[in-house]
């Protein structure tokens, strides 16, 4: 008895450190993946002509200039720089942004760019994440910023439109209860001028 209890207990010490080793080097398989520099998508820019509409917006260029650093970067770097990215678009949430852009469809999306920051902040807590999953974020993270950047290009090509109208909102026959917000500013300052 006293010699099964000693060979089951070396068969035992032998077979843990097996299963160490292998947890071990799979480990080590991870980390390179996380470090190997991957080029994401590039950022739809806001239109040079609207620059001057926008150009007091700080926090806006803050979250535009951070992201256009991940151009080229690692899996690694991306969730070094996560936290930092959260507080960028949590400031970007919370500031004031020009009357023109409080909209419901401009709000919403400020608010996926805010909910894919956190959830990559979140993925910093994680032990297990992959490199294949951050760059999924990331991409998920660029796309929604270029999706605010896109609205604000077309909030602003459609307002140049309507201030390039000259034509007499009286004689158009308008269903102003068909009109959207900008819209019906413009009618109201057109005949408000006459």
């Amino acid at each position: 008895m006293k010699y099964v209890l000693t060979f089951l207990t070396i068969v035992l010490l032998f077979s843990c450190d097996k299963k160490q080793a292998n947890s071990k080097q799979e480990q080590d398989d991870v980390k390179p993946l996380l470090s190997i520099i991957n080029e994401y998508s590039s950022i739809i820019k806001i239109d040079t002509a609207f620059s001057k509409n926008i150009e007091e917006w700080e926090e806006l260029k803050t979250v535009g200039e951070f992201l256009s650093r991940f151009k080229k970067v690692s899996p690694n770097e991306i969730l070094s720089n996560a936290l930092e990215l959260k507080d960028l678009v949590k400031s970007l949430t919370d500031s004031i942004h020009p009357q023109l852009f409080n909209t419901g469809s401009f709000n919403a999306r400020v608010n996926i760019l805010y909910n894919e920051s956190l959830r990559l902040a979140d993925m910093t807590t994680i032990p297990s994440i992959n490199a294949e999953e951050v760059n999924y974020q990331t991409e998920k993270i660029i796309g929604a910023f270029s999706a605010l950047n896109s609205k604000v290009n077309s909030i602003l090509s459609k307002k140049r439109f309507e201030d390039a109208i000259e034509v007499d909102v009286k004689f158009i026959g308008l269903d102003s209860t068909k009109l959207d917000s900008v819209s019906k500013k413009s009618v109201k300052k057109e005949l408000f001028e006459r």
